[in-house]
């Protein structure tokens, strides 16, 4: 393989390693799936060091030559559709193993993964609040609508603090602080009675489910600082949430579901 060719195919594993762990895929998997596109191109030894912030990729070939990246990872985020098409692609190269312009193509078009509009996005937040409401056993219709309205704005406020790249602990807090001041409002002024089932809906979509599932697997699979590492943020964004809730009932007096 020439240089110029090895370094094509160094960054096109890159990529996929940076979008299957940026789009919640676990360290484990990515790393295999880079392993095995890489073997299936000749190289002769790969290693692989991937956590969810940081990438250290090298590859030997077979007349010896030694390519090392070390690649910075940002922002997490939950986009299984691009998952699911990065794992088809792995495995088409594995049994393909098409030229560089072509695996560079195909990576390109993932890239441009169509998105859900941002609305389609915020309305679920309320619709999964509501339906949370109801699943933990809430009946009242204004009290189900102000939790789908809550969720909304839950959904707005997640958005616009993504768009300026803000901590994601600060995220999950404000998140947390903001449906639960709206709610014990909401009781104050009598018009519901109880704030439980509508704060418990909407920080069920504040819940790092993706991180804790995916940080358990990787230890079951060995990678135990990629799943320390992911518990501990998991934990650490929990811990986010409750503070949001705690700080809002010291304000209104210690006022209790």
């Amino acid at each position: 393989m020439k240089t110029e060719e090895l370094h094509t195919l160094v960054s096109c594993v890159l990529d996929i390693l940076e979008m299957m762990i940026a789009s919640g895929a676990e360290v484990y998997r990515a790393e295999e799936s880079a392993r095995r596109i890489l073997k299936a191109y000749g190289m002769k030894r790969v290693d692989i060091y991937a956590t969810t912030s940081n990438i250290i990729l090298s590859v030997e070939t077979t007349d010896g030559r030694v390519k090392t990246h070390t690649h910075r990872m940002s922002q997490i985020t939950t986009d299984m559709e691009k998952v699911h098409r990065l794992n088809d692609l792995v495995r088409r190269v594995t049994v393909q193993t098409p030229d560089m312009p072509s695996l560079v193509a195909q990576i390109e078009a993932i890239k441009d993964t169509p998105q859900y509009p941002v609305w389609v996005t915020i309305l679920f937040y309320g619709i999964i609040a509501a339906a949370f409401y109801l699943f933990f056993g809430g009946r009242n219709l204004l009290e189900c609508v102000i939790s789908f309205g809550l969720g909304i704005i839950t959904g707005l406020l997640t958005k616009v603090l993504d768009s300026i790249s803000a901590n994601k602990f600060l995220i999950k807090f404000l998140c947390a602080f903001t449906a639960c001041m709206v709610t014990f409002l909401f009781k104050t002024l009598s018009f519901i009675d109880n704030v439980d089932y509508i704060i418990i809906g909407n920080i069920m979509s504040l819940i790092p489910g993706v991180g804790l599932t995916n940080s358990l697997r990787d230890l079951f699979a060995g990678d135990s600082i990629s799943g320390v590492l992911r518990l501990i943020e998991a934990a650490l964004l929990a811990l986010a949430i409750a503070c949001g809730y705690i700080i809002t009932t010291f304000i209104f007096g210690g006022a209790v579901i």
